[in-house]
């Protein structure tokens, strides 16, 4: 059984909605333990009936390190926070993985403080995945680390190509770098300097400069660029989708044959909102730590949130982490420190 260290005090909805989210992943052959304040988790838990609940467990935890807070002196000043108790639960071997929707600047400094960094990795990236019409694909870094370095592009290439086999099942997952232009001499010193170290390594299978364009249209599997450009990326894919979803809806409501249109096709539109709804998929690892990390958005609600613990348990059970271990403890990987 897998267990799950939930920090039930992230999240921009509030310990409620976590703990719906929590209550809602049940019957899945799983654990979850809410860490937390514990008098507010088990009052809002007599809400739900002993069968909702019973794979549930509280941990209590009696700080809260908020959105806005420096994350390295919260780190410091709030030792028994719950994001940093849920991650130490996973370092005690008390669980599995551990899943927040809090300051992902915390969580990192959670991973890398209590986890601790795997051997040779740099820095950590967070991999999102997101669906295309070629299937589901890889973006990172979506927000760790705004300001990267090449050799940390290059490790987060490599990374994600094993996550990529491991975890997505991806045969052989071809490689782009996020660019302002395909050819190879684009882009700032950064890109150009990263170019080549990809290019030369024949562990990747690198395809060249990708643009921005190319991501939705799932073009490479994997998408590499620093924190700050993907992050960017990420939000404009989420609020894209939120406002072509709406305009369809606003305009079909203009006209009554477009409502008739509209009902006739309210299954192929239901399905493509399925498709890009970022909420299917709840939560992205952060990868490169001795631990599995899972981080999701600040406004996920209680569905988002059942979604990301079922990924946590998947992402447990693919034993993704121990492959990246394996590699990089194991091989002669990228490390020019």
């Amino acid at each position: 059984m897998v267990k799950i260290a939930f920090d039930a005090m992230g999240g921009d909805l509030g310990y409620q909605e976590m703990i719906k989210g929590a209550v809602l992943a049940g019957g899945n052959d799983l654990e979850v333990i809410l860490v937390g304040e514990e008098n507010l988790i088990s009052t809002e838990l007599k809400k739900y009936n002993d069968e909702e609940k019973s794979h549930i467990s509280i941990y209590h935890a009696s700080q809260i390190i908020e959105m806005d807070e420096e994350p390295a002196t919260a780190y410091k000043a709030k030792r028994d926070a719950s994001i940093i108790v849920a991650t130490r639960l996973v370092k005690e071997g008390k669980a599995d993985v551990v899943i927040s929707a809090g300051s992902t600047g915390a969580q990192m400094t959670a991973g890398i403080f209590v986890l601790g960094r795997i051997k040779n990795i740099n820095r950590p990236a967070i991999a999102t995945y997101y669906p295309t019409p070629n299937g589901v694909k890889i973006l990172l870094d979506a927000g760790s680390t705004p300001d990267c370095d090449k050799d940390n592009l290059h490790q987060f290439a490599v990374m994600a190509s094993v996550f990529g086999k491991s975890y997505l099942k991806m045969q052989n997952p071809s490689v782009g770098l996020l660019n302002i232009g395909s050819e190879d001499k684009k882009g700032s010193i950064l890109y150009k300097e990263t170019f080549p170290l990809l290019k030369e390594d024949n562990r990747i299978n690198f395809y060249g400069n990708v643009e921005g364009r190319d991501i939705p249209k799932g073009i490479v599997d994997i998408v590499v660029c620093d924190g700050f450009v993907g992050n960017v990326v990420l939000k404009l894919m989420e609020g894209i989708t939120t406002v072509f979803v709406k305009q369809i809806k606003d305009n079909i409501k203009e006209k009554f044959i477009y409502k008739i249109g509209g009902l006739l096709s309210k299954g192929a539109f239901d399905k493509i909102k399925s498709q890009m709804d970022y909420s299917e998929y709840g939560g992205a690892p952060l990868l490169g730590l001795k631990g599995i990390s899972m981080i999701s958005h600040g406004s996920s609600d209680a569905r988002t949130m059942k979604n990301a613990i079922l990924a946590g348990k998947r992402a447990v059970e693919s034993g993704f982490n121990k492959d990246l271990i394996k590699y990089f403890e194991e091989t002669n990987i990228v490390n020019n420190d």
